[in-house]
């Protein structure tokens, strides 16, 4: 509240050298002497319940926590805009993406998967790489990770796998015998461990890492036809990663090295940025691939399937207030425009549903009334009430909870329609019986993990990193489950699952000779 919102007799009481700064009030807009001062009876009596401001104060301040993520719940963010490079018409409507030289302005988050909010920004754990394009058409929002493949692919699945990458639920810390024994029993996760544990597997920063969509999307066209697409964010400043003994380093030297990179490159001017691409598939491809475009783990050869560049996306602009901008930004992929919609992939469908749901539980019901995740245009005078509604910027209609418009499809409130699109003949068909199903894992699993293996022996000192890497979480196990887990890493290569054995056993007995020496 500044000088110009008091009245002339006000302005006379207030101390005249601090006349031209803001009146300090409570929440209320009622002025306070001093901020610091508390009512009390005589100088060392109990304080009074009347005074406002102190219990103002107290309230405000046992509330300034929601509720964090439960995964990616360590971040940081920064605004910028994506520039249509390549004309993509034949694929999509979406607006957004038409036109060369086309500007959108975006929010992105990026963040680690499973740690708490205060932990290492260098922890071996997939990144999260999440953008929100704020279109004509809506919010478009790619909720991506850094990975092309995920742990999993029956969504049912996912509760469990996250507990098991958290802290065990009677000592409270981190567990590597539940770790590996949820792994070793569903060893459809193999491909994604052969990232994580590999030198790829800890982002130098987040500005030295590419996303990926992960899950099989469909670009649409007013005449029904669409394509399937995976979408790519290659980093135009090239893959960075740390080793094992420089991560650790970081997490005790400056836990949030990442966070602070990714907000002292933009302050300096040296804009972060990714080059767009896309992969696609046309329905009568992906009839004959050989695995299923819905599942989240397995990736589409590029030699066979190559990126088709579509745009870039720059950072430019670091938020003013972290708590505001960053940690009330609520993505979705459900959050989409005409011309991009979500396939049948079952993970994806889940997070349809679990994202939004995510949002109203930590934020509130209106949380796409926060102005960072407020749409450009929005009219649904149906949604109503709830907390915080009315509290939408000025530039939407929702502002005011949608004053007295009707809360129904009024005849006396005509509302415009856009056109519907047209069905395609040869459109998604499902038919079949309800049935609890569950992907089954086959020897095809271990493909696309054994080629990556292959991979990293063409690259000097990969495989060394990725065993070293991999015995150093594993030797904390139990027995039982050690054994398990070189068995899963013997279905990829059998020599490797003997080194990993030979590696963590050394580990394993080195360990007990310390704790001996100890005693």
């Amino acid at each position: 509240m500044g000088k110009d919102d008091f009245s002339e007799s006000m302005l006379d009481m207030l101390d005249p050298q601090y006349k031209d700064y803001p009146v300090y009030t409570t929440s209320s807009g009622c002025p306070v002497h001093n901020p610091h001062a508390s009512q009390r009876v005589g100088p060392n009596g109990p304080l009074l319940l009347q005074d406002v401001h102190l219990i103002d104060l107290l309230s405000h301040f046992d509330r300034e926590r929601i509720p964090e993520r439960v995964v990616h719940a360590k971040g940081a963010g920064a605004y910028g805009e994506f520039e249509v490079t390549h004309d993509i018409a034949d694929l999509t409507s979406a607006q957004f993406l038409l036109g060369i030289g086309k500007k959108t302005r975006c929010l992105t988050r990026f963040s680690t998967v499973g740690g708490e909010k205060g932990s290492a920004d260098s922890a071996r754990d997939p990144r999260g790489f999440a953008v929100k394009f704020y279109t004509e058409e809506g919010n478009q929002d790619w909720v991506f990770n850094n990975t092309p493949i995920f742990f999993l692919r029956d969504p049912a699945k996912f509760p469990s796998f996250i507990h098991t990458q958290k802290r065990h639920p009677q000592t409270n810390l981190k567990d590597a015998t539940m770790f590996w024994d949820y792994l070793a029993q569903n060893q459809e996760s193999i491909h994604q461990l052969m990232h994580l544990f590999s030198d790829r597997g800890t982002p130098y920063s987040y500005r030295h890492m590419h996303g990926y969509s992960g899950h099989t999307y469909k670009f649409t066209k007013p005449d029904g036809s669409y394509t399937y697409i995976q979408i790519h964010l290659k980093t135009n400043q090239g893959i960075k990663t740390l080793t094992s003994s420089q991560a650790e380093s970081l997490a005790s030297s400056n836990p949030d090295h990442a966070t602070q990179d990714l907000f002292s490159s933009i302050a300096s001017g040296d804009f972060p940025s990714w080059t767009v691409y896309i992969q696609t598939m046309t329905p009568q491809q992906a009839a004959s691939f050989p695995y299923s475009i819905f599942d989240l783990t397995k990736v589409w050869p590029q030699a066979e399937f190559p990126l088709r560049p579509i745009g870039k996306l720059t950072l430019n602009q670091n938020p003013t207030n972290y708590f505001s901008e960053i940690e009330q930004a609520a993505f979705s992929p459900s959050h989409l425009v005409p011309g991009i919609e979500p396939s049948a992939d079952p993970v994806l469908q889940s997070r349809l549903f679990s994202y939004p749901d995510t949002h109203r539980y930590r934020l509130g019901v209106n949380y796409h009334s926060i102005p960072a995740n407020c749409p450009l245009h929005s009219f649904n005078p149906i949604h109503r009430d709830g907390s915080f509604a009315g509290v939408a910027p000025l530039h939407t209609h929702a502002h005011q909870n949608y004053h007295s418009e009707p809360n129904y499809p009024s005849s006396f409130r005509p509302i415009s329609y856009p056109p519907k699109e047209k069905v395609n003949p040869e459109a998604e068909f499902w038919e079949g019986k309800a049935t609890p199903f569950v992907w089954e894992l086959t020897n095809a699993d271990f493909v696309q993990a054994r080629d990556l293996w292959r991979v990293l022996g063409r690259q000097d000192g990969q495989q060394g990193n990725f065993v070293a890497n991999v015995s150093g979480h594993l030797c904390a196990a139990k027995e039982g489950v050690r054994r398990k887990v070189y068995a899963m890493f013997g279905r990829v290569d059998g020599e490797l699952g003997k080194w990993i054995e030979e590696k963590t056993e050394e580990r394993v007995r080195k360990d007990k000779g310390v704790e001996v020496a100890k005693l």
